[in-house]
């Protein structure tokens, strides 16, 4: 007789397949701003797992988004003291999990099977972080400016895109869209041309220096830079779906961007964002969120709309161009991780 004493339990109407997402889950992933776990228990979903979120005084706690009692979601109930309550009867369910009152049967002797399904948490950059499968082998990504005093930390509102994590992590690292789809914001038609790079593997993904005159500036705003600067751009990927793109601006200005695709579903993605940026520290934030959501707004448009819409890890699948040095080196690493050949979330 085969034991199934460690068989994963794939969510409900899951949409990746068995391998992928054995394949994704151990990684850790943000699920939702720190900021907004309060009084009330919030819900989210991660790898098609719906999740619910709550703080207690030893901190958040993430479990499965179900009282095993009669299947409600505990993310409809509350927090009372340092017990999640649920909505429909009233169970209450300690920090870890495990339920410690029946109101309608005091006394009684609680079943060891009422208890919840959690998940170890990390708060890092202002998010709430979490890894279906344990997460030990990793890190989270790299965004030590969050904590460095010479950085202002700039926290936009996530980005929600109905398309594959890995489409658009590719498009976070693509530049040659620059000119095509930024027009608007700070690319420029007369600039198309790539200048070549090279990309690098890392212990957890791969890295990329991209030099080009190419400003990073808004439109309004792009006599700012001397003539001819060469913009320095550093993308740092952290496997599967978090990229971080480092701006050297005129000036010794750095502008840290943390790009970081939580996969809801094989094809849903909330995207968020943390920045941090060493100039214009006293300048109002408006006009950064502003810029920050169209320029996503563009590529939300174009990856959106791409199909298959899946990422093709089989190379052969689709055509590719000198400039794409690094979605190839990227596509490669999560094949690696033991993805799907054909098509990944």
């Amino acid at each position: 007789m085969v034991s199934t004493a460690h068989r994963t339990v794939y969510p409900r109407g899951c949409t990746f397949t068995e391998s992928d997402w054995d394949a994704l889950a151990p990684f850790w992933y943000p699920i939702a701003f720190s900021r907004d776990v309060k009084e009330q228990p919030l819900s989210a979903t991660l790898l098609d797992q719906r999740l619910v979120i709550w703080r207690t005084s030893a901190g958040i706690s993430v479990a499965n988004d179900i009282c095993l009692h009669r299947g409600i979601p505990l993310s409809m109930g509350w927090v009372s003291g340092d017990q999640l309550v649920c909505k429909y009867h009233g169970f209450h369910y300690s920090a870890e999990g495990r339920c410690v009152e029946v109101p309608a049967s005091p006394g009684t002797s609680i079943p060891i099977k009422l208890c919840l399904k959690t998940y170890p948490v990390k708060e890092a950059y202002g998010l709430v972080w979490t890894s279906l499968g344990g997460g030990e082998q990793y890190p989270l990504p790299n965004l030590h400016e969050w904590d460095d005093p010479d950085y202002q930390q700039i926290l936009p509102d996530a980005v929600d895109l109905n398309a594959a994590a890995g489409r658009q992590v590719e498009g976070f690292l693509d530049v040659a869209h620059f000119a095509w789809v930024h027009t608007n914001t700070f690319g420029d038609l007369n600039n198309p041309v790539v200048p070549r790079y090279e990309v690098d593997k890392t212990p957890n993904g791969i890295r990329a220096e991209y030099l080009s005159t190419v400003s990073n500036f808004p439109k309004a705003m792009q006599d700012l830079a001397p003539p001819d600067f060469q913009w320095l751009r550093i993308f740092e990927v952290f496997f599967p779906f978090t990229a971080r793109l480092t701006v050297h601006f005129p000036g010794e200005g750095r502008l840290c961007i943390l790009n970081a695709a939580s996969p809801v579903s094989a094809r849903k993605t909330r995207v968020f964002v943390p920045l941090c940026r060493n100039f214009d520290k006293d300048a109002p934030l408006e006009p950064v969120f502003e810029f920050n959501y169209q320029v996503f707004a563009e590529d939300k448009e174009v990856v959106e709309a791409q199909y298959p819409e899946d990422l093709p890890l089989e190379l052969s699948a689709e055509s590719h161009i000198g400039a794409d040095r690094t979605s190839i080196a990227y596509r490669k690493g999560l094949g690696a991780l033991g993805l799907g050949r054909s098509y990944t979330a």
